[in-house]
């Protein structure tokens, strides 16, 4: 992996921590008394419900791909071994399939 793939995946792993721990300060927030609140407050909770699972299952996928990093198999993909084009690898530097087996 060149280091600019590798520093991507640590800011974005950073990002991703940040946002998880801003969604669960938010989730710690106390309910309003006001029913209307409520249900403001409800649908922000669905809303917020969505980033933090988003946000978990993208830093797996990037906690996977440094642990791929470190055993040698970045860039391959995970399914025919192939390399991974760089391309995609830039636009997703956490994937681990190549093009024709992500189809």
């Amino acid at each position: 992996m060149n280091k600019e793939n590798l520093n991507n995946l640590f800011n974005k792993r950073i990002e991703l921590q940040q946002r998880i721990s801003a969604v669960e300060d938010d989730f710690r927030k106390g309910r309003s008394q006001d029913f209307s609140e409520q249900t403001s407050e409800n649908e922000n909770n669905e809303v917020l419900n969505e980033i933090y699972h988003q946000a978990k299952l993208e830093l797996t996928l990037v906690e996977q791909a440094i642990t791929r990093n470190e055993n040698s198999e970045y860039g391959f993909c995970s399914q025919c071994n192939q390399a991974i084009n760089p391309d995609r690898l830039r636009i997703l530097p956490y994937i681990d399939t190549c093009s024709n087996c992500a189809k």
